[in-house]
């Protein structure tokens, strides 16, 4: 039967020609890509068994471990619909995201049964719970080990929800073959796939020369789709990926994985990630950690600062560092490999089908600001939202686009400027300022180890920058100290009017600055003087 670009027609031509590849590491579990597919089939034959179809939903509401990666290429096989839950999440987070995904059935890790239960007298729709242990390994021992019949194609729908972190998360609806071109095919440097079978040759082709695959690592939560796409990326070239399993981050775990796993590649997110990895590598004594297998170091969904990348340098100067730029909406957009410019703002090389675009749908010309824009292998929409589908993906001369609100600029090398998000932009009398630049200006002073900003209300200017600041252990700042820096690399209207300093800034799981905290937190401290 000919395949389609379906991800688990996909995936089983990885599993068909590379059957004996250790395919996941997850903590003390590992698989063989036959055995993730065996796996995988059990599932999807044990969920077909209590009911669940085609186009059905299942929550997987777990931290990163071996079942969560079986879940989810098992409800593909099914053309049923993985999705994926914030394990932070409370009772009312729980029971919008559930309730508005039309969840009919939950594989859920233990320590989250509990607050399952909570909310489950408000989910009539949810039929059917197995919880990650006894019950699951007992699930798939009695199903069947075949891949289950089902009418796959390139049109299945996978859905990713997004982080939530200025507002409820909304479900991004992507058409397997869109998904895969747009969000898991750069490992094989985005190249065209004439057939779906061409993938199991090409990786058939290297296992004959006898190459070792090689092993990427997910530091970041599956339940984020910056980590699912390294998954795919690493199973569509019959790599190994190794997920960080681990209950709450540590740098020092961290690299001793990537030194017994032999990590050729890690993606981290932002500098809540990628700072303490450097801190970590540049005071342990020389010997500690083995990088000797490590050559790419990879940064996307959320901006490394100057600062930091400068500290990854120095720690480790034969690695490179990769920064790539996407979205829930929009895929893998651009990346660019780090060459020491130091640029103001993010910049990357994007792909032939972005652009900057002004309200019109023009494109912008070089220098001048307007929204990033993408076409080609695009999302359909967010489920059940028609309002913001048609405002996110407008047709312009009978092309379609998704314009998800970054504020970008074209500049004369063609490379494009990431601007921020215009959803959490501070306009302070009549300046538009881009919080990701105040911040990444902050943390060039050693003595400030995280910042988020956010706009809060003022007479005078309507909104202005205020800084959120957690001090590096040891050192003593104050506000006047931490606002004359800022003059010193930011123009006067971007500097904060006001600083906060906290314990801890809190970020998102997967280490994206949590907007939504920041603004609750600096208007409560506000009022509390």
């Amino acid at each position: 039967m000919s395949r389609t670009y379906n991800l688990a027609d996909l995936f089983e031509e990885v599993a068909d020609a590379a059957p004996d590849r250790t395919a996941l590491v997850a903590g003390d579990q590992r698989r063989t890509y036959a055995e993730l597919d065996e796996r995988a089939n059990r599932l999807a034959n044990h969920l077909t068994s209590v009911g669940v179809g085609a186009g059905d939903h299942v929550a997987i509401h777990a931290m990163n471990c071996a079942e969560w990666v079986e879940a989810f290429f098992a409800c593909f096989k099914i053309s049923a619909v993985p999705i994926n839950v914030n394990y932070r999440y409370m009772d009312d987070e729980l029971r919008y995201l559930y309730d508005n995904a039309d969840c009919v059935g939950v594989i859920v890790e233990p320590q989250f049964r509990d607050r399952l239960e909570a909310v489950l007298g408000d989910l009539p729709n949810v039929r059917h719970v197995l919880e990650i242990g006894p019950a699951y390994d007992a699930a798939l021992a009695a199903a069947s080990p075949r891949r289950p019949m089902s009418a796959r194609s390139g049109d299945d729908l996978y859905v990713l929800y997004t982080g939530g972190t200025t507002g409820m998360p909304k479900g991004v609806m992507w058409r397997h073959e869109d998904a895969f071109f747009a969000t898991m095919n750069a490992a094989r440097g985005s190249r065209p796939l004439a057939r779906p079978e061409d993938l199991g040759d090409e990786i058939r082709a290297a296992v004959a020369t006898g190459a070792g695959p090689m092993t990427m690592m997910a530091i970041g939560p599956m339940m984020h789709g910056g980590a699912q796409w390294m998954l795919g990326n690493a199973m569509f070239i019959g790599a190994t990926i190794v997920l960080y399993a681990e209950r709450s981050f540590d740098a020092d775990k961290v690299l001793g994985l990537i030194g017994r796993e032999r990590v050729n590649s890690i993606n981290t997110i932002g500098d809540a990630m990628a700072r303490p990895l450097a801190e970590a590598i540049t005071a342990a004594p020389a010997g500690t950690y083995d990088l000797s297998t490590l050559f790419a170091f990879g940064n996307g969904g959320a901006p490394l600062s100057a600062a930091v990348r400068e500290q990854l340098k120095a720690a480790a100067p034969n690695i490179a560092i990769m920064d790539s730029f996407g979205a829930s909406e929009t895929g893998a957009t651009g990346a660019k490999l780090d060459a020491g410019e130091g640029f103001s703002a993010p910049r990357f090389t994007m792909g032939e089908h972005t652009t900057v675009l002004d309200e019109n749908g023009e494109q912008c010309p070089v220098g001048v600001t307007g929204k990033l824009a993408s076409t080609g292998h695009i999302p359909l929409g967010y489920f059940k939202d028609p309002d913001k589908t048609a405002a996110t993906f407008p047709t312009y001369a009978g092309k379609r686009w998704v314009i998800p609100g970054d504020f970008a600029r074209i500049e004369q090398d063609a490379s494009i400027s990431l601007l921020g998000r215009g959803s959490v932009s501070i306009n302070s009398g009549g300046e538009k300022i881009y919080p990701e630049e105040v911040e990444a200006a902050l943390k060039k002073n050693p003595a400030i180890f995280d910042a988020v900003v956010v706009g809060t209300p003022s007479e005078r200017w309507g909104e202005q920058v205020t800084a959120i600041v957690q001090a590096r252990p040891g050192h003593d700042i104050a506000q006047a100290g931490v606002r004359a820096h800022c003059r010193t690399v930011l123009s006067d209207f971007k500097t904060p009017r006001t600083v906060l300093f906290v314990d801890t800034v809190q970020r998102t799981p997967s280490g994206k600055a949590d907007y939504k905290w920041a603004k609750e937190t600096a208007l409560s401290l506000l009022a509390a003087g």
